[in-house]
């Protein structure tokens, strides 16, 4: 039986924060040993709200200097900017002509952006078919998400199968049941980590702004001496995420206990946070030292994806009657 092909992208609207890297990044780089993956820059999503060139061509180099420091294997996996393989955006064309208003109407980030009182784009409003092409072009079978997108891949489905319908068995259908549920990282605020919400840690900050942001965490106004609740503290939130079980066990007694400030918490969340990324922080700046490096992973992850998008896209054009 062959191997599934597993898909996956993030966006580059900035640098990549800790819920990137636990919600995204870390079960996307698992994924490279279960089957054939491919995980794309996505620089043609991301122009829905980063319009500086300079900077959406700094964002997309920079995710993808960090998933590779994060630990993608360029040999196991396929990385690739979504902009490199043109025939995606001819394909949600394609798509679009098949997608039904009110099926676009009905997902959350049109809705979100409305209900804030925001004038959506078309590329906003148009998003999902975008992301229905990113699966449908490489065949994908697997598509790890988190809740918030698991709505496109139901969207992808619908889309492929109306296609297969129409068109014969054009599309591979991604199957629901093994889309992935991946964590959410409490940001410094106590909300859910995103830019959005300027709350966020980011993966390789330097140690003075990382210190500064921890012992910024938004705590209550209990008194050093009082008990204290683990299971609502941001502190033992993050902790758990690169703290052993045996120093987070200690945190929540002593959290329970009372008697120590949560200055003292956080001195230990930093101290935590910071050991256990240096090893990706030395392969970064190893990576960075020489840019060739990137352009030639690039280079070849794009030629990997185009070997398929091609054939994917000539079977696409022949069933649907173009050229």
């Amino acid at each position: 039986m062959a191997a599934p092909r597993i898909l996956s992208g993030i966006k580059p609207t900035g640098r990549p924060h800790l819920g990137n890297y636990y919600g995204m990044m870390q079960p996307g780089i698992e994924w490279q040993d279960r089957g054939e993956a491919f995980y794309f820059i996505a620089d043609y999503h991301a122009f829905t709200t980063v319009h500086d060139p300079a900077a959406l061509r700094e964002h997309t180099r920079s995710v993808a200097l960090d998933f590779l420091a994060c630990g993608l294997d360029p040999e196991k996996a396929v990385l690739f900017r979504q902009s490199d393989v043109p025939e995606v955006t001819e394909l949600a064309w394609l798509l679009t002509c098949l997608t039904p208003m009110p099926m676009l109407e009905n997902c959350h980030a049109y809705k979100d952006h409305l209900a804030k009182g925001k004038v959506p784009s078309h590329g906003l409003f148009a998003y999902p078919v975008l992301m229905a092409a990113d699966i449908l072009l490489y065949n994908s079978n697997i598509v790890p998400v988190g809740r918030d997108q698991k709505q496109h891949v139901e969207v992808t489905r619908d889309l492929a199968e109306k296609a297969n319908r129409l068109f014969g068995p054009i599309f591979t259908v991604p199957q629901p049941s093994i889309v992935a549920e991946v964590a959410t990282v409490i940001g410094l605020d106590g909300q859910k980590m995103s830019k959005s919400y300027n709350n966020t840690i980011g993966l390789f900050e330097e140690e003075k702004v990382l210190r500064k942001k921890i012992m910024s965490i938004v705590t209550d106004s209990e008194p050093v001496e009082a008990a204290k609740d683990p299971a609502t503290s941001s502190i033992v939130a993050l902790y758990k995420l690169c703290a052993d079980a045996s120093a987070v066990a200690l945190m929540e007694d002593q959290f329970r206990a009372g008697g120590l400030g949560y200055g003292e918490f956080k001195k230990r969340l930093f101290e935590a946070l910071w050991e256990k990324f240096a090893p990706f922080r030395a392969r970064r700046a190893e990576l960075a030292a020489d840019p060739s490096v990137l352009d030639a992973i690039l280079a070849d992850g794009a030629a990997r994806a185009r070997a398929i998008a091609l054939p994917t896209m000539e079977r696409v054009r022949k069933a649907m009657g173009i050229r």
